[in-house]
């Protein structure tokens, strides 16, 4: 019965009340964590950047909003898919930069275990509900323009999250374009 269970809630009915609360409370806590992380990075960055700064707290933030939203019903389609395509974007980079890290000789610490944990289930849970979710044109286009935006801000304009180690600058950058094309092309899959 325990293997069907969790089927059941992960895969097929994830809309649990008490599923998305405890999602929610995990994401916001880690939201906390996340803007803690970027305190150094948001300190010496211009407030007009600020909101594409902290990408992964901000990712988990919003998932944390739209989670909330769906326990009263009050679900924002731009919202969660805005917050599903951040999560599952920026949980995988993270993901992807880490174990370059690591496999580059870096010592493996607990804290960069736990991001690397905490980040691919960001992933995870973004697919676990956008698979439930339809897209309209609309949220498509706001979607693939919001990656664009931020890539080119991130990049363009030097303002991406700190790396782990200096050169990983052009893996952090082909990681971020290809996610975010990659995505676009999903999320235009599933137009309803």
């Amino acid at each position: 019965m325990g293997n069907n269970w969790l089927k059941q809630l992960l895969w097929e009915a994830p809309y649990q009340n008490w599923f998305l609360v405890t999602l929610a409370v995990i994401n916001l806590l880690g939201s906390i964590y996340g803007y803690y992380w970027y305190r150094e990075q948001l300190a010496s960055t211009p407030l007009i950047w600020w909101p594409f700064t902290p990408d992964s707290p901000l990712a988990t933030t919003l998932f944390g909003l739209a989670l909330i939203m769906a326990c009263y019903r009050r679900e924002s389609g731009l919202l969660r898919v805005v917050a599903a395509a951040a999560v599952i974007k920026y949980g995988l980079w993270a993901v992807v930069i880490i174990s370059d890290y690591w496999l580059s000789g870096a010592p493996v610490t607990v804290v960069e275990a736990g991001l690397w944990l905490s980040h691919l289930g960001m992933m995870v849970e973004g697919f676990l509900f956008l698979r439930h979710w339809s897209v309209s044109s609309r949220q498509l286009a706001l979607v693939v323009l919001w990656l664009g935006i931020n890539d080119f801000v991130d990049y363009g304009l030097g303002m991406h999250p700190y790396l782990f180690s200096p050169g990983q600058e052009s893996l952090a950058l082909v990681t971020a374009i290809t996610l975010s094309l990659a995505l676009s092309f999903y999320l235009a899959r599933a137009l309803n």
